[in-house]
């Protein structure tokens, strides 16, 4: 009895744990991109839901950054920017990364384009990596 109770107890401490460091994924990338980039509008989105991950997961992320220091630099630069100040997280917890990046002025067009109801779309729900498992019940 003993011995249960205290197997609980270790797989229950176990799972805070990695609730709390998997809570920390989003805010170690907004604060990083924050820092780095001082963005004037940053959103970052936590889409695992809708991939084949463990509930409460942090393994797929949208960041939509619109950054000053984007000028006159390249969307692939830009990108490759984002992509090296999260390296570590690209390393680790993080296993897709979709980035809408711009700067004020291309954010502004696409804003004043919609006449102000533009907005990003989520990425597509999970297929499954290459398509062979039948997709992920969301009801």
């Amino acid at each position: 009895l003993l011995r249960k109770k205290a197997m609980r107890m270790m797989q229950a401490t176990r799972f805070a744990i990695t609730r709390r460091t998997m809570a920390t994924v989003a805010r170690s990338i907004e604060s990083k991109l924050q820092q780095q980039l001082k963005p004037t509008h940053l959103e970052v989105w936590n889409e695992s839901h809708r991939h084949n991950v463990p509930e409460n997961s942090e393994t797929h992320f949208k960041i939509i950054i619109i950054s000053d220091q984007f000028e006159t630099v390249p969307l692939i630069k830009r990108h490759r920017t984002v992509n090296e100040i999260l390296k570590q997280e690209l390393e680790g917890p993080v296993h897709a990364l979709s980035i809408v990046a711009k700067t004020p002025s291309q954010w502004k067009i696409l804003q004043e384009k919609s006449g102000g109801n533009f907005s990003i779309e989520p990425s597509p729900n999970c297929r499954g990596g290459d398509g062979s498992l039948p997709p992920k019940n969301n009801s």
